[in-house]
């Protein structure tokens, strides 16, 4: 499939708007900035000979691509922080919550559940402060921020992989709770819900970041009150439950007691949500840039759309396990741990009949808000991984099939019966990585052993920093061989503990180790440290698809004699990495033009 970067013509009837920024800001056009032509004065156009790159219809299409591969410019993140906050809370509705919850609290009992839910949820909120801030301070998602901040260009491509699984993991895991909902509801066989809750996100998740805010802000009041109402409901009509509830000991005779193994494989299993900020992230990017007259309520909507979504997680955790534990005698095990079920149990005294069509609705609300931001975030992270082995880019779009048909195979597997040991294993894997991000830019860059700023794009990355990348490895494998039980019971039970402890050490040691050595292969002279004050709204237009990118995008590239965007870097399969290899033998240092400001003559 070729590429295009020609801006494309709506469809007839088609909406490629995004909601209207604070303001009353119009949508900028594609590429965060003028369109200029080949022969604009001061801009180097490509070599003599070279074809212009172009990108399919689709890939050039940014009010649907949403800046998937590349920074995020400030000139479209033209939403308020509430807004952005806003529409990266709606995407935690999820009931998946309400399932690990209970099946915690099932398994292990009220005491080891409830310190393995604290625990978990304490350990996310702390490595998510460093990691929401970075995101929306340098408009970039989880696996831009993940290559500068230890990892590489291609050591971010495992990680990658890892945030599709959780994406697909997740999908399916809420697919599933979709599918029993409209069983229940109308006797829907699960195996057509299935299919049904897999098809039913596609037109969302295709029109990119603008729908998706308008369907989280428009479904969120009937979230709201579906996820309070059988809370309010019990209080009234079993107010004495919370009590029996707190001496619950499990389904599996736990006891009601804490038990040292029981809290270990809890909070492995609570601890899989970790990877949770990175869906978080791909909205924290478009937060606008901090102001001294904004920056309270910006500080806000970050830790609150960041880490935040981890508070309402644990309270959805423990609420779900109550639901379950009164509806337990009615329903039995089984379907306990299906929200569908508790919810109706709850809302009978209320609504009686109506119990059944009111939860359904709710819990058919709150997986497609979850959904579409699985949806979308696996689509941008399967983006990054073929884009970097392929060196093509189709599109976005694309890869919402290929996430949505493991997700759906997934789905018809009954993965729902495997939740605890899948769970479990998953987290070791994804807190290793979280932590080694979260140790570099909380340590590494304090002491200087890592750049001040986060480099994301191929001319300045080694393709692998051990750092980030080796500490993550060795932390995971470890982990799993614990997990496994290869060292005991009691690393088996707290293996995720031995995968962020190694991974917090290793990252930083092997900084100090390396002296930093590989976070940049040379220095960045368009908008890093030895640019100096730069306004990062200025652009430069690329010299391969000819289209005007921020500085931040932008890298000086020997081989086309001037500036490239960083997809046309992440894409060009035959440079062979002189700029980073041999900088001078492709033909000494590059000569930059002077870049367009905004608001000046032929400024974007």
């Amino acid at each position: 499939m070729t590429d295009t970067v020609t801006t494309p013509t709506p469809e007839p009837g088609g909406d490629t708007s995004i909601p209207e920024p604070a303001g009353g800001a119009t949508a900028p056009e594609p590429g965060g900035g003028a369109c200029l032509a080949p022969d604009a004065p001061g801009e180097a156009g490509p070599p003599p000979g070279h074809p212009r790159r172009s990108y399919a219809k689709l890939a050039a299409d940014e009010s649907r691509e949403d800046y998937s591969l590349r920074y995020a410019p400030h000139s479209f993140r033209r939403w308020s922080p509430g807004t952005v906050a806003g529409t990266a809370l709606g995407g935690i509705a999820y009931l998946a919550d309400f399932a690990i919850g209970a099946s915690i609290v099932f398994t292990y009992g009220f005491g080891s559940g409830l310190a393995s839910i604290l625990t978990a949820a304490t350990l996310i909120f702390l490595t998510g402060i460093p990691i929401a801030r970075a995101c929306a301070r340098y408009g970039l998602d989880m696996d831009l921020i993940t290559r500068g901040a230890g990892f590489g260009y291609f050591g971010s491509t495992l990680t990658s992989l890892i945030y599709a699984s959780f994406t697909f993991i997740f999908f399916a895991l809420e697919g599933s709770i979709m599918a029993q909902a409209m069983h229940q509801a109308v006797g829907l066989p699960v195996e057509i819900g299935y299919l049904i809750t897999t098809l039913i996100v596609i037109p969302i998740v295709f029109r990119g970041m603008g729908a998706l805010a308008k369907v989280q802000a428009w479904t969120q009041p009937v979230w709201i009150i579906g996820m309070v109402l059988p809370f309010v409901v019990l209080a009234f009509e079993a107010p004495g439950a919370w009590g029996a509830f707190a001496s619950f000991g499990g389904t599996e005779g736990a006891g009601a007691g804490f038990s040292w193994i029981g809290f270990g494989l809890g909070t492995g299993v609570a601890l899989s949500l970790i990877a949770q900020i990175g869906e978080q992230a791909d909205y924290l990017r478009f937060m606008p840039a901090r102001t001294e007259a904004t920056k309270r309520r910006w500080n806000l909507a970050v830790l609150a759309a960041g880490p935040g979504w981890v508070v309402i997680g644990a309270a959805k955790q423990l609420g779900g396990a109550f639901l379950a534990f009164v509806a337990l005698e009615a329903v039995g095990k089984t379907h306990a741990l299906e929200p569908i079920a508790p919810q109706i149990e709850a809302l009978k005294p209320w609504l009686g009949t109506f119990a059944l069509p009111a939860a359904a609705l709710f819990v058919i609300v709150s997986q497609v808000k979850i959904n579409v931001t699985n949806a979308y975030s696996g689509s941008l992270s399967w983006s990054n991984f073929f884009s970097r082995v392929t060196h093509r880019h189709p599109g976005r779009v694309w890869y919402i099939f290929l996430n949505l048909a493991i997700a759906l195979t997934l789905m018809e597997m009954n993965m729902f019966a495997a939740l605890n040991k899948l769970l479990g294993f998953y987290s070791n894997v994804g807190i290793a990585w979280i932590t080694a991000v979260a140790a570099d830019l909380v340590i590494n860059k304090r002491a200087g052993w890592s750049p001040p700023y986060i480099e994301f794009k191929r001319a300045y990355l080694y393709a692998v920093n051990p750092a980030g990348f080796g500490a993550m490895v060795i932390a995971s494998v470890v982990s799993i061989l614990a997990f496994f039980g290869l060292f005991g019971t009691y690393a088996q039970a707290f293996s995720t503990f031995i995968a962020a402890g190694l991974a917090l050490v290793l990252c930083p040691l092997i900084a100090r180790v390396t002296r930093g050595r590989y976070y940049l292969a040379r220095p960045n002279t368009v908008n890093g440290p030895a640019a100096g004050a730069v306004d990062e709204r200025a652009t430069h237009t690329c010299a391969e698809c000819e289209t005007a990118y921020e500085l931040p995008d932008i890298a000086d590239c020997p081989v086309r004699s001037g500036p490239v965007c960083s997809l046309c870097c992440s894409l060009d399969a035959t440079c062979g990495d002189v700029c980073r290899k041999d900088p001078e033998g492709a033909g000494g240092p590059v000569l930059m033009p002077v870049p367009t400001v905004p608001g000046a003559a032929g400024g974007a």
